[in-house]
């Protein structure tokens, strides 16, 4: 498959092959590598580079549905806290009389709020693959119903985006009250376990950091598959001119409606394995501002690139690392800003898709200073 892929696509192949080897060089490295040595891995590294890959995922299913489809969510973050969510109550549920009440079915928060029963949508949540359906169903689910009426009333431009973004406050504000059911403020923490096996071994993390890396690569391959097939040329067609390709005979709405929710279902499979790393689920995930800064992410990479949305999921949340530890803190807001108007005025198709046509100008048997042809836009691209 790979060998296929690199011959039309060589970054894709090449984040494919670091990809694989990263789910099994990084464990090696850190439960096979003595503490001593330094190609020892601390499983804080582990964890770290894990949730780097799960916001990687996420900003690739932001790129399938702005890059391929011109639908600029605002709101992908409640997707992701979604997924999250059915992810920490199954969490919370393994839990048991481990709490620090000691309460066998209720978690801490409800017995300390008095809670006298569980509530019916935590019902069945002990059981993995019922969370694992969730993780998916309910991001999916509150993709479709508002793509739905979002698309069939053609909302589209800044007014999709407005509500997209309305739709993450309306979450976050909910799940923020107590009467919900989902731990306030506070949110879902103190997990125990996972599948039985301790949350906080080093092999526990390593395991989660090789899941998180196979989803990426699978995320990647199922959304390469989507946007070089007729159904990713029709994308393109309502991108570049969606009354066109209205008129042409395409239902429009039905389209935006498939992606939206494979894009949801991706950000909700990215919360899910986040969760358990970072060891907190709360509503600050649902934080309009953390949607917002997807975008940054998926325009420093490269918008409509795939793999540079990958890179730049990772190599933007690495730098918030880096600049908000120590002296440079502060600045992290003001360094965000800054590469993402950097990047904007000098690299306006994002790091990958500058590089891809520098290269195409470089390639031999073509003329310098020519780019290769851009894929044909509007309905032409879905004929």
């Amino acid at each position: 498959m790979i060998a296929q892929l690199y011959r039309s696509d060589r970054v894709g192949a090449a984040l494919l092959v670091i990809l694989l080897v990263a789910a099994v060089t990084v464990p090696v490295l850190s439960l096979a590598v003595g503490e001593a040595s330094s190609l020892h891995l601390s499983s804080y590294a582990v964890s770290l580079m894990g949730k780097y890959l799960c916001f990687a995922l996420l900003a690739l299913s932001v790129d399938l549905v702005w890059g391929y489809c011109g639908i600029l969510s605002l709101g992908h973050g409640a997707f992701f806290a979604l997924g999250g969510y059915a992810m920490g109550m199954h969490l919370m549920r393994q839990i048991g009389p481990r709490g620090v009440y000691g309460h066998p079915v209720l978690p801490d928060f409800m017995v300390f709020l008095n809670w006298k029963e569980l509530p019916w949508y935590w019902h069945g949540l002990d059981q993995f693959w019922l969370a694992v359906i969730l993780v998916v169903a309910v991001p999916g689910l509150l993709a479709f119903v508002f793509g739905w009426f979002a698309f069939r009333s053609r909302v589209t431009g800044v007014y999709l985006s407005i509500i997209t973004q309305a739709m993450t406050f309306a979450l976050m504000l909910a799940f923020f009250r107590n009467d919900m059911g989902f731990g306030g403020n506070n949110g879902l923490t103190d997990f125990k376990d996972i599948l039985g096996f301790n949350i906080q071994a080093a092999g526990t993390r390593a395991g989660l950091f090789a899941a998180s890396a196979l989803a990426l690569a699978g995320g990647y391959v199922l959304c390469r598959f989507l946007t070089r097939s007729h159904f990713g040329k029709v994308l393109i067609a309502v991108r570049d001119a969606e009354a066109r390709a209205r008129f042409t005979g395409y239902r429009v709405e039905t389209y935006k409606t498939v992606v939206f929710v494979i894009s949801a279902c991706l950000a909700g499979i990215a919360g899910a394995l986040y969760v358990p790393q970072v060891g907190i689920i709360n509503p600050s995930e649902f934080s309009p501002a953390n949607s917002i800064e997807i975008i940054v992410w998926v325009a420093v990479g490269g918008r409509g690139t795939l793999a540079g949305a990958v890179l730049g999921g990772i190599l933007v949340n690495w730098l918030k690392t880096e600049f908000t530890t120590g002296v440079l803190a502060p600045y992290w807001l003001f360094a965000l800003g800054g590469l993402f108007v950097a990047v904007t005025l000098l690299l306006p198709k994002g790091i990958v898709g500058t590089a891809q046509d520098l290269a195409a100008r470089l390639r031999p048997g073509q003329r310098s200073g020519t780019s290769e042809p851009q894929a044909a836009p509007a309905a032409e691209a879905a004929e």
